[in-house]
Order: C-alpha cells, then structure tokens, then sequence
C-alpha cells in the first residue's frame, strides 16, 4: 500500500510498562495525517492545594507522595525550596549527603526502566515477566541491585519510599561509622552485577530515530556534573537562575491535555538522561565517560529512544559518585553536631520568617521545581511544583509527528509498538503530572 492510500484504525486502551494513563490520536486517512496528538487525561492531583495553609516544616513530608519513585527527588526539591524561602545555608556535610541521596534515587530508579520496562521492548517480550524463564540470571540481577539501592537508602534516611530524616537544615539522624562502612561493602558486593548491566546494555538496539529538540537540564560552572544544584541551562544557549524557572519553563494550558505543556526556544523542550548527557557529559565521573565510550555513546545524541542508554551511562556515574562520597565519609569522619533536633533545644532550631523560594533539583526523568510562598509563620500561603513528565508531554508529541510518517508503511502492529515504545523512552511518570497513556488512531 502506498503512503497516499493509507489508513490506520489502531486503538490501545492503556500502554504497559509506564506510570499513569493517557492518550495518543492520530488521524491518518488517504496517506494524510489528520492529526497526531498525546493526551494526558488523568484527573488533577492538587498537591499545591494541599500545601496552602500548611507549616513549610511539612512539606517535604507531604510532596514526598507525589510519587512513589521519586520521593527522595521530591523531598529534596522540597527542602531546597523551604531553605530558599526560610534564608538557610545548609552545610558543606549536608550538601554532601544529599548528593549521596539522589545518587541512590538516580540508582534505583534507572535500574528499573532499564531492566524492567525499557529492556523487554528490545527483547521482544510484551513485559518482564516472560524474562523470568528466559533471562532469570538477568531478571535476578536487577531485582538484587533494585534492593541493595533500596537498603542502603533506608540506611541514609529511614526508608527510601518518603524519606524521614531529611529534613531542612540538615539530617534529624546521621549515619555512623558502621552504617557508612555497611551502605560501602553493599555498593561494592554488586559491581559485577554493574559490570554485566554494561555487558547488557551493549546488546540493546534501539529504533533509529532523529529530531534535534532543544535539552533543558540544570548546569554548573564547577566540575560536577550537576544533579542537586545548579541554574537552568538549554541546549540553545539559554541560562536562568533556578528564581526565573518560569521564564524557562513557560507553562502553557492545552485542553487535550490535564498536564500543562511547557516551551522554551522551540516549540518544545526535553528534560531527563539525555538532556544531561547532551549538555553536561563533560562533567561525567571518568568511569562514567569511559563506559559511554564504550557503548559508543556520544553527545550530541538525537535520538530519544537512546534516552534509555544515557540512564546507564548515569547509573555508572552516580553508583561511582556514591561510592566516593561515602569513602570521604569513612575516612574524614561525620559531624554529628549538625544533626538537626528541633523542638529539644534551641542549638539546631530552625529560624522562621516569611518568604518566597524555589528548588531545582534533578531527578531521573528531567529537572524538578518547586516554588514555596510563607508568611511570617512559616506557613505557606501559595505552592507551585512543575514536573519532568509534563516539560515532556510536549517534545513527546513533537516526536510523535516527525516519527510517524516514516514508519507509516509498517504493520499495524509494528506502528503502535514503536509509538509505545516511544513514550517509554522517555521514562514517564504520569501520575506526578497528571496521568497516562492510551493510544487511539482514528480513520
């Protein structure tokens, strides 16, 4: 059948293997393509409301829920947002183990898309579950390096599902001696089982598939790649301070859609793995570097799918990041002083004042903000979170339409296969922005 006399009639009510539910539409009669859209359908979930009306001491406790993967990631977001409206500092220490924290977040999280939901797209299994019969060492695998990034998680700060003793200011527990020993003998009691992720990886084909877009990610003048802190920085040039989020985020309201959409140069951004890797592989720690030479794997990379292949490349470089921070630990001690003990004296109390401050944070899939507005008791008078999945919602539908009429001839089949796998590539956390994934074409 030649393109001009192609019509599709392709309805998937749910796409397996992302978070949440929503919808694609694509119209393709007579070889023409009507039209191409991504929806997202899923109600609301006003955590913003929520927070109004609530102490600034609770919020990270509470946007923690907004997602069960990223809790840590939103926590943090949280507390950077509640130090920036509060005006504190937090310590050298602090830093330090909050980068470890979201190094074990970076961990988890991209093992499991890897493993879990990237990788039986490749294999050609409709979900893991069948890999348990044929690839159990590798199902095995992840299921063991899923639980030790768990662990040492919970070691760090209670439990790695809304964390507990993060907190502004600091830490509320800080880890001995003998725990850092511990989280350091886990981490290494699996480097073959990173050494065999690498090996994996390596075998995996992707769709060749290309749209230049424009990469928004957080970026730094110092050598770190950067992850916790940084200014808001996009493939084209631009640079905002974190306080001018919304000037780079631009949120705008589509009504096919319960997520607002977001732009910045172009008609669409991309955030996550490879928006990172675009603009900040340099930065990368050398082992890191080295495996993406390995896998071959160089920036600037155009391909969205590959999005799954700069996760490993990053799962080398957090797992190798968390492994130096807690040997500086080890060696250079903890100051237990800094734990944060508010309500028990006056040494660690956290000043309150009224304020306005935003965190940008990355977590797995892009850049993260919060914006917290409080009044001179501390208590939030307005709340704005905007998501990586709904900065994403829009490029994805980009690429929807540069993809779709060059494999408009395959089967059926095949089409909403690729769609499907697409949007996984992203990594999407629907429930965080709104929700997800239905694809539906129409004659």
């Amino acid at each position: 059948m030649s393109p001009k006399n192609k019509e599709l009639d392709i309805k998937v009510d749910y796409v397996t293997r992302v978070e949440g539910h929503g919808n694609i539409v694509v119209n393709v009669k007579n070889g023409n393509i009507e039209k191409c859209e991504f929806h997202v359908v899923e109600s609301p979930r006003l955590f913003e409301g929520m927070l109004r009306g609530r102490s600034i001491f609770e919020a990270q406790h509470i946007t923690s829920r907004i997602c069960g993967i990223c809790s840590c990631g939103h926590s943090l977001a949280s507390i950077q947002a509640s130090e920036d409206a509060l005006g504190i500092n937090p310590s050298e220490q602090t830093i330090k183990l909050r980068k470890l924290l979201l190094d074990y977040e970076f961990l988890d999280s991209h093992v499991l898309h890897i493993y879990l939901l990237a990788a039986p797209d490749v294999l050609g299994v409709p979900s893991f579950v069948p890999l348990i019969k044929t690839h159990n060492a590798v199902v095995r695998r992840a299921l063991r390096m899923k639980k030790i990034y768990n662990d040492v998680c919970d070691i760090l700060v209670g439990r790695h599902v809304h964390p507990i003793t993060a907190t502004i200011g600091g830490f509320t527990k800080l880890p001995s001696a003998k725990e850092i020993s511990a989280m350091i003998d886990m981490l290494e009691g699996i480097r073959e089982d990173m050494n065999e992720t690498l090996s994996l990886s390596a075998k995996l084909k992707f769709p060749e598939f290309y749209r230049e877009t424009e990469y928004v990610a957080l970026v730094s003048d110092d050598g770190e790649y950067p992850l916790l802190m940084g200014d808001i920085g996009s493939s084209d040039g631009k640079r905002f301070n974190k306080k001018d989020y919304r000037s780079a985020t631009n949120e705008f309201i589509d009504p096919r859609s319960s997520a607002k959409f977001t732009k910045l140069s172009r008609e669409s951004y991309m955030v996550g793995a490879l928006a990172r890797f675009n603009l900040n592989s340099a930065k990368l720690h050398p082992k890191a570097k080295k495996a993406a030479k390995e896998l071959g794997f160089k920036a600037p990379n155009y391909n969205p799918f590959m999005n799954t292949v700069a996760q490993v490349v990053e799962l080398v470089h957090c797992y190798e990041h968390a492994l130096d921070i807690l040997k500086d630990l080890k060696k250079n001690g903890v100051d237990y002083s800094q734990e944060i003990t508010v309500g028990l004296n006056e040494k660690n109390r956290v000043p309150v004042r009224a304020g306005n401050g935003v965190g940008a944070v990355e977590v797995p899939r892009g850049i993260l903000f919060h914006n917290y507005e409080t009044d001179e008791k501390g208590l939030i008078k307005n709340a704005n979170c905007i998501i990586p999945t709904n900065q994403n919602i829009n490029n994805i539908e980009y690429d929807f339409m540069k993809f779709l009429p060059e494999i408009i001839n395959e089967p059926k089949e095949d089409i909403r296969l690729k769609l499907e796998m697409l949007v996984r590539a992203y990594d999407p956390c629907i429930s965080c922005s709104a929700h997800y994934l239905n694809v539906d074409f129409v004659e």
